[in-house]
């Protein structure tokens, strides 16, 4: 979005036709409505952010659910917002560590600051793009005085703050655009990453990056918290000062709908011991992965590895739990496509969900080799054990 769509839109006419216009679902829907507009003489601006707002807004589901349906959005600032429950539980960290008070600096959409003014904390938000600032403006006039925004650098920002009792940071790993962007390296994020580090230590602080970031740039003396949401690693969050909590330098938070769970340890979890596969097989979620905290889900569990190099976990208690998704296995056969055809035949499998690891098989076109005529669904597990390749035929839990 250009700033003259957005002085289009923020308009009593602009955002009249916003509401009128309502939820635009496809790209066909996205012609029609242009041609409609068109047709009907707005201008070109109001019609392109009417009409692309309305799109958004039902993308926006996914992240913000009904809260979406009143705020703004850029594409790019709405692929790198943080999913209002994840930043619920941001906010929640901070009230019980007892700051009343947050600069959020590199703001986006004003997703996390949204979280942060709902728990009841006063917010300073700043981003350095024009347009993204205003926006952001626009989804927190609802908190009034309690939430600012303005347009800047972060690093300017911090330095005019007046003591903030604590910092939150998203530097910009991307470049900048409201639409098509793509990703940069450590050293171009915008402030840069040894800047964030620096306010870490200076102030209570929660870094959010991406969940790969190299594990040998994270300071020793933060918290580590890998995220997941719904089955996906979405965030990793560094926490220091008052927000990290003692004695827990590596954490995995499961969080499925409204329940969260969550795995800490003082340092790296020490791997189970290989073992052969099992009654069941357990793939850990990508946070406990990430947060290298395999060794604890694999205790919890009873299990072992199934390889020492695969995150694949085996064991023969029939136990499951948040970390991990568990399949009871059928048997095992040799990765060759005419023995796995010749076991789905057997079985009588016509749906069948293909997982892998440690394989460089592309699932898609591993498909298009199999007979699936049957009526029953199973889940095919293709992998590396010590003893070699094989595919695992099993059962969700």
């Amino acid at each position: 979005m250009e700033m003259s769509e957005l002085t289009a839109l923020l308009t009593r006419e602009g955002l009249a036709l916003l509401d009128e216009v309502g939820p635009i679902e496809s790209s066909t829907d996205v012609a029609r409505a242009v041609s409609r507009l068109r047709a009907a003489g707005y201008s070109p601006d109001l019609v392109s952010a009417v009409v692309g707002q309305a799109h958004l807004r039902v993308k926006a589901r996914a992240k913000f659910g009904e809260f979406g349906e009143r705020m703004l959005f850029t594409r790019a600032g709405l692929e790198q917002a943080t999913r209002l429950n994840v930043a619920t539980l941001h906010a929640v960290r901070l009230r019980k560590r007892g700051i009343t008070q947050v600069s959020d600096l590199g703001c986006g959409i004003g997703g996390d600051s949204l979280a942060f003014a709902g728990a009841g904390l006063n917010v300073d938000a700043v981003d350095a793009d024009d347009v993204t600032a205003a926006i952001a403006a626009y989804n927190l006039a609802p908190f009034g005085d309690a939430a600012t925004v303005r347009q800047g650098l972060a690093e300017d920002a911090l330095q005019e703050s007046n003591s903030p009792h604590a910092i939150w940071l998203d530097p910009a790993r991307r470049t900048a655009g409201h639409s098509e962007t793509r990703r940069v390296s450590a050293s171009d994020w915008s402030p840069s990453l040894d800047w964030c580090f620096e306010v870490a230590r200076q102030h209570p602080t929660g870094i959010k990056l991406g969940p790969g970031l190299d594990r040998g740039l994270i300071p020793d003396d933060v918290e580590a918290q890998w995220v997941s949401a719904d089955g996906s690693v979405v965030e990793l969050v560094l926490w220091s000062g008052a927000l990290a909590r003692p004695g827990i330098r590596r954490a995995a938070l499961v969080v499925q709908g409204d329940t969260t769970h969550e795995l800490t340890k003082a340092a790296d979890a020490e791997d189970a011991e290989v073992r052969e596969l099992g009654e069941f097989l357990h793939e850990p979620d990508g946070a406990v992965i990430r947060a290298r905290l395999i060794g604890d889900a694999a205790r919890m569990l009873e299990a072992g590895m199934l390889d020492e190099q695969i995150a694949y976990l085996t064991g023969d208690a029939a136990l499951t739990s948040p970390f991990v998704q568990s399949f009871r296995v059928r048997e095992t056969l040799p990765a060759h496509v005419k023995t796995i055809n010749a076991a789905l035949r057997a079985h009588d499998i016509g749906r069948l969900e293909i997982k892998k690891r440690g394989m460089d098989i592309d699932p898609a076109a591993f498909r298009k080799k199999l007979s699936l005529r049957g009526s029953q669904a199973a889940t095919l597990i293709l992998t590396r054990t010590p003893a070699g390749r094989v595919a695992i035929l099993a059962d969700r839990v």
